[in-house]
């Protein structure tokens, strides 16, 4: 580990930097605005790894028209300390510019993970995705590279990414961090008001009920979907999108459980989109 934490912006900083560091190189790839969760992945990664480099852009492709890409919350001071005190190497912070400069006109399509659950919901939000991850691994080339389960469909699409084109990366997927009341931690969470707060619980307490009926022995995905349903249906601020039981690999819809199952959700709870799964199986 280097003695203090490196900042890189352009390419040729990044990769001068990463001369100086030793491998294997863990990659946390982030949009900011760290809390726990990301931190986790920053640690699991130091454990893992002689060297752990962090990116943070908010990826102006994954957003679709009239969504939050203009208020999505950014506090770089803070990050970096943060990072800091979590034992990072090398924070590369690129402008959309360095990315995506003029003229750019190269994209990643991972064609059929990427359609249902939150690419129904967000078209072209996979897309962004995919290549932002498909440069970030192309220009830090790390042993690892670590995401978490929160975003459970965004791990499906890396990991078949990952595969497709060749990538010799190890996808490590880390466990959700949660608030005291279930709630999944998310940099979304402080669009929240304290009213909406309260009732963000629902999200986690609705999986809890599908989890705990599949404990008890229910197998059919539309008996599952109905205990989310009840359970969403007491909370008035609670405006579900998509309730999902899917083949946690290919994302299929199932109707009766028998492999490893992704139940998954996304609910607006006043006009913010919050997005949890548990697996099963």
């Amino acid at each position: 580990m280097s003695e203090s934490m490196i900042i890189a912006t352009s390419l040729q900083e990044l990769w001068q930097a990463l001369r100086l560091l030793e491998g294997p190189l863990g990659l946390v790839p982030t949009m900011g605005y760290l809390h726990e969760g990301h931190l986790s992945l920053a640690r699991r990664a130091r454990q893992e790894c002689r060297s752990v480099v962090t990116s943070i852009f908010v990826n102006p492709t994954q957003f679709g028209p009239g969504e939050d890409l203009s208020r999505y919350p950014r506090n770089l001071p803070g990050d970096l300390q943060l990072l800091e005190a979590a034992g990072v190497d090398l924070v590369w912070v690129p402008t959309p510019e360095v990315l995506y400069p003029p003229g750019y006109q190269t994209w990643v399509d991972v064609e059929l993970l990427s359609q249902p659950l939150e690419g129904a919901a967000r078209p072209g939000h996979f897309r962004g995705v995919a290549t932002v991850v498909s440069k970030l691994f192309n220009a830090v080339r790390p042993e690892k590279a670590y995401f978490g389960q929160k975003d459970a469909q965004q791990a499906a699409v890396i990991r078949q990414l990952a595969r497709d084109l060749s990538y010799p990366i190890e996808i490590v997927i880390c466990p959700t961090l949660r608030e005291a009341d279930g709630l999944a931690m998310s940099s979304r969470n402080s669009y929240l008001n304290a009213d909406e707060r309260r009732a963000a619980g629902v999200l986690y307490r609705a999986l809890g009920a599908a989890r705990a009926a599949y404990e008890r022995g229910e197998r059919h995905a539309a008996a599952l979907l109905q205990t989310m349903s009840a359970i969403l249906a007491e909370e008035p601020l609670a405006r579900p999108q998509y309730l999902s039981c899917a083949d946690y690999d290919t994302l299929a819809e199932v109707e009766t459980l028998n492999e490893k199952t992704l139940l998954s959700l996304a609910v607006f709870i006043g006009s913010t989109r919050l997005i949890d799964n548990i697996v099963l199986g």
